[in-house]
């Protein structure tokens, strides 16, 4: 994969080159520098977080930002005043100054959102201004495939003249760390960090255990040990602990000691943990903690599992997991819902924010990026708004103890009190750029042994040829003894 987008690039950039000296106007490595180097934006942008007027003298007419769905797009739009209007269909934002965002939003799935992207990037260096990339979006499952030093296709941030030293001292230090690049330098941001909970059914809960305080129930499922003892009672009672085996993957995924693909290998290597959440889920499907009628995630039944009619205690999300997911899919009352910890700390998700090398309007690429990551005042106002654990630690660590953050979908409970130490405590696994693949796939594939279509060998047969499909560099695949 890197491979073939580094090729791409490179020969964009020698062609490039060949224009520069044509005469053909340039990005922001083209500004002229007094000390040869990148070019200092931030001189050129304005106390409100507005670029100034002779910044936009120099800035493109278009912004053209790619996303995998809108919530980057509604996001930038709650935090950047800059913004007059946008369409009825929400391909495009008209700024005070006349210039146009561009929306450019493909799905995630099956790689098609990198694809396109991919190609966009591929294509701009010889791309027209208004056609130039400026803004892209990337999951932390690919998040390295474009912060890749060698790959270069987003700015360091700092070119940008942000310093994540002092702009960005308050964001949580895991979220930071994914966002550089090998050599350490940071070339993406986010608003958002996703550390995860536990969200049950307190209507459940009270008739199993008698109680749905949170603190009870986090008792009950504080490990995967007391976790499997809380699902006998569960079960006994007639209720399933969770919807599927796709429920419990990513905290697994995010336990593994190694990468899916080390740097400068072409080897994908299956961690035990992935291993062991085949083995366990096998158990607990077979021992009646799932609810047989889940099929995964994403899908119909999975969302019904949300709802009033079903016998599902719990699920494992983030805060956005909870918005986007829970909350239009329960069709009872409010409050019946509550947080407490998972058996175990994980993070899932994260749309990460970088600026393209080669970009026209980097002094409002600057603007976007800090008013939607730095801003704490706008970060505030997504965590109220949208129910975001926001990548600041001086809001989240404030939200927590603020009962105005209470949430009326979980009772009157302020999820932040959960939220919040479980970010602190997150370790990462190390990451590549072909985990989406890779946690797609392997899901599949598993998925249909664990459903009892196929054998556990046939599982591990199917793995291996989707990934060759969809990753025809990869040389070999390396299972734990």
């Amino acid at each position: 994969m890197k491979k073939k987008l580094l090729s791409a690039v490179l020969v964009s950039a020698m062609l490039a080159g060949t224009l520069a000296g044509c005469g053909s106007g340039g990005g922001v490595n083209s500004t002229p520098t007094d000390n040869g180097g990148s070019a200092d934006t931030g001189s050129d942008v304005s106390a409100d977080g507005g670029a100034s007027e002779a910044a936009q003298t120099d800035e493109g007419q278009v912004i053209n930002i790619y996303s995998f769905n809108d919530e980057l797009r509604n996001r930038i739009t709650a935090v950047y005043s800059a913004i007059e209007n946008t369409s009825d269909d929400g391909t495009v934002s008209t700024l005070n100054d006349g210039t146009e965002i561009h929306w450019i939003i493909n799905p995630n799935q099956d790689g098609v959102y990198q694809d396109k992207l991919d190609e966009a990037l591929n294509g701009q260096a010889s791309a027209s201004a208004d056609d130039k990339v400026d803004i892209f979006a990337a999951e932390l499952d690919y998040i390295v495939k474009y912060t890749d030093a060698d790959i270069n296709v987003a700015m360091p941030l700092e070119s940008l003249g942000i310093n994540p030293d002092t702009d960005l001292a308050d964001q949580f230090d895991f979220t930071k760390t994914v966002a550089s690049d090998q050599n350490g330098v940071q070339r993406a941001s986010t608003w958002q960090a996703c550390p995860g909970v536990l969200v049950y059914r307190r209507d459940i809960a009270k008739e199993v255990f008698g109680t749905d305080d949170p603190e009870e129930i986090g008792k009950k499922t504080k490990d995967w040990d007391v976790m499997k003892e809380t699902a006998e009672e569960l079960k006994a009672a007639g209720y399933y602990t969770f919807s599927s085996y796709a429920d419990t993957f990513r905290l697994y995924n995010n336990s593994m000691a190694d990468a899916w693909v080390s740097p400068g290998e072409t080897t994908i290597k299956v961690d035990q943990k992935i291993i062991d959440w085949v083995t366990d889920s096998k158990e607990w499907k077979d021992a009646g903690y799932f609810d047989p009628a889940v099929k995964g995630q994403w899908n119909s039944d999975w969302f019904t599992a949300m709802s009033s009619s079903a016998k599902v205690f719990a699920f494992l999300f983030p805060a956005w997991g909870i918005d986007t997911q829970m909350v239009p899919n329960w069709d009872g009352e409010a409050g019946a819902w509550a947080v407490t910890n998972a058996p175990l700390s994980y993070n899932w998700g994260g749309t990460f924010v970088l600026a393209a090398e080669g970009t026209d309007n980097p002094s409002h690429v600057k603007d976007i990026i800090l008013a939607l990551t730095a801003d704490t005042d706008n970060l505030t106002m997504i965590s109220k708004e949208y129910a975001d654990f926001t990548n600041a630690k001086s809001v989240m660590q404030a939200a927590a103890a603020d009962d105005s953050f209470a949430s009326d979908f979980l009772g009157g409970q302020n999820p932040y009190v959960y939220f919040t130490p479980g970010a602190d405590s997150i370790k990462m696994a190390p990451l590549s750029a072909y985990d989406q693949g890779c946690v797609e796939l392997v899901q599949n594939a598993f998925g249909d042994y664990l459903q009892d279509q196929i054998d556990y060998n046939k599982a591990k047969e199917n793995f291996e040829t989707a990934i060759r499909e969809r990753y025809p560099e990869i040389t070999q695949i390396q299972w734990p003894e």
